[in-house]
């Protein structure tokens, strides 16, 4: 799968949805406002995210290649460097509605994805991002190691969302059991991150009380039979580290 990348166009979504490069673990940002919990990602409930800083990027690494004959030279070498991992998705980007420069920074966002290494997020950083079992610690040193984890994990770009249907004790597990030997992709780009969903994808129930907009509840109502449980406050509400706050 594809990272989200920061050139304008929903064809750059879907790219990014219909590519199933390892399985079912990343999907574009439309998945972020889902407006019913069937949308949610499947297993690791992962997506890559962006906030604007690729597209900067790109175009800071492509300021002097203000000649049209140098961005095709450009667009000329990025494909050749592609052509290994190009598969029939790459055809549903509409690269006519990109400038040349857009399409160089796309395909550039592409070759790093592709070159990117898949390892354990434990192993994104050094040394290495480790914690105790849980079963080891009182609540007290528990709630500390989270929210340092919680910093570290945000460190090498990894968002957590959706957490505050959870105790401090339910979601060290989580980071603990799921997310820190969970192996991802490693995409080294600017304003890329991956947001870790605390959430089942089966739990609808839990996304419709806490998560879901009122439209959202409605829309999820008109879609399916069954009970519509009241919107409550969540029990564990946290400040977490954003994206958008680096």
């Amino acid at each position: 799968m594809l990272p989200r990348v920061g050139c304008p166009g929903r064809e750059l979504d879907f790219i990014a949805s219909a590519r199933n490069h390892s399985p079912g673990s990343y999907t574009g940002a439309a998945t972020i406002r889902s407006p019913h919990p069937q949308a949610l990602t499947l297993p690791g409930r992962v997506v890559w995210s962006q906030c604007g800083g690729i597209r900067s990027h790109c175009m800071s690494h492509m300021q002097n290649a203000t000649d049209e004959v140098e961005l095709l030279l450009m667009n000329a070498r990025l494909r050749d460097e592609l052509e290994p991992y190009i598969d029939e998705s790459v055809s549903l980007v509409h690269f006519r509605q990109m400038n040349l420069r857009e399409e160089n920074c796309f395909l550039e966002s592409m070759l790093a994805w592709e070159r990117a290494p898949a390892l354990p997020i434990s192993c994104w950083s050094l040394p290495e991002l480790q914690l105790p079992r849980p079963a080891t610690l009182d609540d007290d040193v528990l709630s500390e190691l989270l929210s340092d984890m919680i910093q570290r994990l945000f460190s090498v770009r990894v968002v957590l969302e959706m957490t505050g249907h959870l105790s401090d004790r339910q979601l060290y597990t989580l980071i603990y059991r799921d997310i820190l030997p969970a192996c991802e992709k490693k995409v080294d780009l600017p304003g890329n991150y991956l947001c870790w969903r605390c959430l089942d994808e089966a739990d609808w129930e839990t996304w419709l009380r806490y998560y879901a907009t009122e439209s959202e509840r409605l829309q999820w109502l008109s879609r399916n039979d069954g009970y519509l449980p009241e919107p409550e406050e969540l029990p564990f509400p946290r400040k977490l580290p954003r994206a958008s706050e680096r």
